[in-house]
């Protein structure tokens, strides 16, 4: 029994990790920022039952504050997965290029962050990354040159914060 959860929060710069297993009468966690060493800590408890109910509780302690689950790691030994990723990058490369980023790409994305693991650890939502898109081929190139720039970028990730976690019909 294992579990690897994720907490982001880009407006507070936070990017952590949170994984557990349980090995017989022993609970491994490990956690820290994404990208850096984790610290570890093995809890050695009486039986199997215990270190699988102090598991359960100390996941949903951390689900309750808003860690999502996520995957640590790519299997190495699956080729199959790897190649797929690989495949949908290069489909969603040439969405980029010709800057369409219809429904099609936003499904080719969330088939691509199912298999490789990302620090977000989540889908993107259509409607935001649409309105998001649009909304910045229409800038002038003199708009990003502006000390004003910097107001909508935070405004935006705001917005789509708002949208993802609320529905985009509620913002």
């Amino acid at each position: 029994m294992e579990i690897y959860l994720v907490f982001v929060d880009t407006i507070r710069n936070s990017n952590k990790f949170w994984a557990a297993i349980v090995e017989d009468s022993n609970l491994t966690v490990q956690w820290g920022r994404v990208g850096y060493q984790a610290q570890t800590k093995v809890h050695t408890l009486a039986n199997h039952q215990r270190a699988v109910s102090k598991f359960n509780n100390l996941v949903a302690e951390k689900k309750g504050k808003g860690y999502r689950e996520s995957q640590p790691e790519i299997d190495t030994s699956d080729v199959y997965e790897i190649e797929r990723a690989i495949g949908l990058l290069n489909a969603i490369r040439s969405y980029v290029v010709h800057r369409n980023f219809d429904q099609h790409y936003i499904q080719l994305l969330n088939q691509y962050l199912k298999i490789v693991p990302t620090p977000l650890g989540m889908q993107i939502a259509p409607y935001a990354i649409y309105l998001l898109a649009t909304f910045i081929n229409e800038l002038p190139q003199s708009f990003f040159n502006s000390s004003f720039s910097s107001f909508v970028v935070v405004f935006l990730s705001l917005k789509i914060k708002t949208m993802s976690e609320y529905g985009e019909n509620n913002c």
